[in-house]
């Protein structure tokens, strides 16, 4: 549960939640508010970095922001005090009032606020006690703006208001862009403050930021080449011989010896979610090699099906519903080990974990009840899925509950590999790079496209009998999908 507390008289204090189940800190990526700003309730100020996913936070009251207590790319513990704000009405010693108004960001769909006197619930997650050390508060505004001020003055009638600038250095305003552009900038090493905006009203757009990559990338094929020096009339008398100069680096190398990366967020806690399932659950991977030249076709047919206009289609739906078909066939494959109780807990729905490259780390969100979806319906959650992910969007939520997965590692050109089990699963199956390959077909050696199929499972409730089934089921329905239908 979110809390708030008067500070003092007027101001409370909006704390870090838990936005997971059970997480004890996480990492501030990006205010988007600055001391001096008005908030109203349900707007987003922050987004943090937890060990699940990164997550906008929204404030769950009005007000005029005091004191951001907390530095970008500082990680605190839940409960950890991390924006002050003064509450208009709150009962106590007067406290002096703020800047002008700033434009508030809707509140996200998938999270809730609630009214001013209630103690606000992120999706339904607690939060335990702590507490910090303030950071010392910076001091000084920004000086007025003429283009703010008269941007401003045409939204006047409008009944909408600018964000105000940042305090920043040698008095420049702050960029005008909205939250994911900042993310985007953050990413990609943009300084807002450099890019020329196009957007309405001085806004800086995504492309404005790719637009300003693009140009620092041209720049130094732009540069000048200085002349040559020209070689003297006379030869000089010879130089002593030197000693040999150290070899330079490799190309493209920097001149560090070593960069050190903290690990933090996302990748400490698959980090440690890896290590507890490859030490604690017994592994057993088994591979087949199967002609997928059918299922390749099939892929075609349904991309020019009308029932998946604006779909996208690829080889991965069907492997995915191959193993939602195979998992229906063998129904004890999807359950899990519950040490504490020493039982088996077979799942009878499927939430199906896609596991997904990020630049923060590998998740595994999940489509929740995957084995109710038509094909259709299946790609159209596969395909916001993947989208989600590579934004940075996924939520908590999505990654909780998962019952068995798939990795594509055959995007990478990889042919197969021994995945770990996402804890609490019993299974996960990789897929490699399907390929063209010289293979007996109807009695005569053929080119035809083949992938390698690997499935990993817990040894402590899946037997090797349980195991082969379940792959051989998703290779047989590759290399004759008919059985889709069949099977189905």
């Amino acid at each position: 549960m979110t809390t708030m507390t008067a500070a003092s008289a007027s101001v409370r204090e909006f704390r870090m939640p838990d936005v997971g189940e059970g997480l004890t800190e996480a990492e501030i990526l990006t205010w988007y508010v600055q001391p001096g700003d008005t908030v109203t309730d349900g707007q987003v100020v922050c987004e943090v970095e937890t060990a699940k996913a990164a997550v906008e936070l929204p404030i769950p009251y009005d007000g005029v922001v005091r004191e951001l207590h907390v530095a970008e790319g500082t990680t605190v513990d839940v409960g950890t005090p991390i924006i002050a704000i003064e509450v208009a009405g709150a009962a106590g010693a007067d406290v002096p009032a703020q800047a002008p108004a700033a434009e508030p960001e809707p509140a996200q769909p998938s999270q809730e606020t609630q009214p001013e006197g209630r103690q606000p619930v992120l999706v339904g997650y607690g939060v335990a006690a702590s507490s910090t050390r303030r950071r010392p508060r910076k001091g000084g505004t920004a000086p007025a703006d003429p283009a703010r001020t008269a941007v401003q003055a045409e939204l006047n009638g409008h009944g909408a208001t600018l964000p105000e600038p940042a305090p920043a250095a040698a008095g420049r305003p702050r960029p005008l862009a909205k939250p994911p552009v900042r993310k985007l900038a953050k990413d990609l090493g943009v300084d807002l403050a450099t890019v020329v905006p196009t957007g309405p009203d001085g806004i800086i757009t995504r492309e404005d930021v790719h637009a300003a990559v693009a140009d620092r990338t041209a720049a130094p094929a732009q540069q000048p080449t200085a002349p040559a020096p020209q070689a003297p009339a006379t030869a000089p008398a010879p130089a002593p011989a030197a000693a040999p100069a150290p070899s330079a680096p490799a190309v493209g190398w920097d001149a560090a010896r070593e960069t050190r990366i903290p690990v933090k967020g996302v990748r400490k806690a698959t980090a440690a979610a890896m290590v507890g399932s490859a030490f604690t659950a017994p592994h057993v991977t088994e591979f087949v090699t199967v002609d997928v030249t059918r299922t390749m076709k099939l892929v075609e047919e349904l991309k020019q099906d009308k029932e998946f206009e604006g779909l996208r289609v690829s080889p991965l739906l069907l492997v995915a519903k191959a193993l939602l078909v195979a998992v229906k066939r063998n129904p004890d494959i999807n359950a899990s080990w519950d040490e504490a109780n020493q039982e088996i807990v077979q799942k009878h729905y499927v939430n199906l974990g896609i596991a997904a490259a990020t630049p923060r780390g590998l998740i595994v969100p999940n489509i929740k009840d995957a084995h109710t979806l038509t094909l259709p319906q299946l790609a159209r959650a596969l395909g916001e899925l993947v989208t989600t992910a590579r934004e940075g969007r996924t939520t908590p939520a999505a990654m909780q509950g998962g019952t068995i997965t798939i990795t594509n590692v055959g995007v990478f050109g990889v042919d197969t590999g021994t995945p770990i089990l996402n804890p609490g699963e019993s299974a996960i199956l990789a897929v490699g790079a399907i390929k063209p390959q010289p293979w007996v077909h109807k009695g005569k050696v053929k080119p035809r496209q083949v992938t390698t199929l690997a499935l990993s499972f817990d040894h402590r409730l899946v037997d090797g009998e349980l195991g082969s089934k379940v792959l051989a089921d998703v290779a047989a329905i590759l290399e004759r999908p008919k059985r889709l239908i069949t099977w189905a």
